[in-house]
């Protein structure tokens, strides 16, 4: 680990950890520790990789600090998996991720690699791709709200996500014959484990970390806790704000690197249905300080995929509808990582040199577009954003 102190944070995929988790960040606050940076990580196939990108990120902190600042470390460690540019999930890391679902999972590749030309191969793919969604489950629908492309005809599903893929329109992915639909098949395997990642971040941020800040607050009222995630760990970390009791407010900055999560999950109303909110309405008002979203539109994973995989069920469009509108660009299913808080009224906007020149607001909703150093998703291994998170947490040199 490049910096010190630091320390891991071990969550199940209940939110669930090992004793005295909290009693050691405590402990810190105790030796002097003023201000405690915590990252969650995205989807990684293993704790140590969790754990190079947070020494990766946090190496450049120690020279950016104000005289004063004594900052200790943390990193979150759950269980996911890679969402990136790949075409498929690797086969070894959902299995270790959802080992309770490796028979589905094993007849899934089976049939992605057979190719198998029939409709009946994709009406029972698409039934296995419910079954590891857990589409049956109690809450499953009414708590995220079923994506469509689990409830579609799975022949619609696979050409959308074949044509999405090739850049052309979803008619023409039937074109030479149902075994070229596989393809677009690999797409829907990713986007049903992006979907139960998805639900899986939002529980371990809420159920989790969210109640495990909420003891160190109680026993070291003085630290100041610094929030970041990446991907899905943004969500993470958002949703560890539903966790902390409304009386306790112990962070006081919070950033979110390509955040995997919708951009309208902080307004009070929906522009396309006034009558709704976002999941996360209001919880901005629990962070003392910014809550910072950096954004980039070469982050390709949110800008096309994660629209697809985040269309509600029971949409009057068509699942067939153009990927050019949908993906420009329907705003109902945009990313906070592609394009920033949206719904939010008088939420800053600025680009990165601004940010960097000048320092990040000091309250309030803040989108930072990153595009000029954040060319993909995964690309956040950045000391421009390590620079963003020390002006966000107001530890920095002046």
């Amino acid at each position: 680990m490049s910096v010190d102190p630091y320390r891991e944070i071990v969550l199940d995929k209940d939110g669930d950890g090992p004793a005295g988790q909290a009693a050691e960040l405590v402990a810190l606050a105790r030796r002097g520790v003023t201000d405690l940076v915590v990252f969650a990580h995205g989807w990684n196939n293993s704790p140590s990789g969790a754990t190079l990108l947070y020494s990766d990120f946090f190496a450049p902190f120690p020279g950016l600090l104000a005289p004063g600042v004594e900052a200790g470390y943390a990193g979150v460690i759950w269980p996911s998996m890679m969402f990136a540019d790949d075409p498929v999930p690797d086969f070894r890391a959902l299995v270790t991720t959802l080992p309770e679902k490796e028979r589905t999972i094993v007849r899934l590749t089976e049939l992605l690699a057979l190719a198998p030309p029939e409709e009946a191969a994709f009406a029972e793919f698409g039934g296995l791709l419910r079954e590891l969604a857990d589409s049956g489950g109690e809450g499953f629908a009414a708590a995220d709200g079923l994506p469509e492309f689990l409830v579609a005809d799975p022949l619609e599903t696979c050409a959308l996500f074949t044509a999405a893929l090739d850049g052309t329109a979803p008619e023409a992915a039937f074109g030479d014959g149902l075994g070229r639909l596989w393809k677009g098949g690999r797409e829907a395997l990713r986007q049903a484990a992006y979907y139960v990642m998805k639900r899986r971040a939002g529980h371990v941020g809420e159920r989790g970390l969210g109640p495990l800040l909420a003891e160190v607050a109680r026993a070291a009222p003085g630290l100041r806790v610094h929030l970041v995630g990446h991907s899905m760990g943004a969500r993470l970390v958002a949703y560890a704000l539903r966790g902390l009791p409304g009386a306790l407010r112990p962070v006081r900055s919070m950033t979110l690197l390509q955040g995997a999560f919708s951009h309208y999950a902080f307004a009070a109303r929906l522009p396309h249905d006034p009558d709704r909110s976002g999941a996360l309405r209001d919880m901005q008002l629990r962070v003392r300080g910014p809550v910072v979203a950096c954004h980039s539109r070469h982050d390709t994973a949110l800008g096309v995929m994660y629209p697809l995989a985040s269309r509600g069920a029971g949409d009057s469009a068509s699942l067939a509808e153009p990927l050019g509108r949908l993906a420009a660009r329907d705003p109902r299913w945009g990313a906070i990582g592609w394009d920033g808080v949206q719904g939010v009224p008088g939420a800053a906007r600025r680009t990165l040199a601004t940010v960097l020149r000048d320092g990040v607001p000091a309250s309030g909703c803040v989108s930072v577009d990153a595009a000029e150093a954040v060319r993909s998703h995964s690309d956040v291994r950045r000391p421009e954003l390590a620079r963003v998170v020390v002006s966000a947490a107001r530890i920095g040199r002046r």
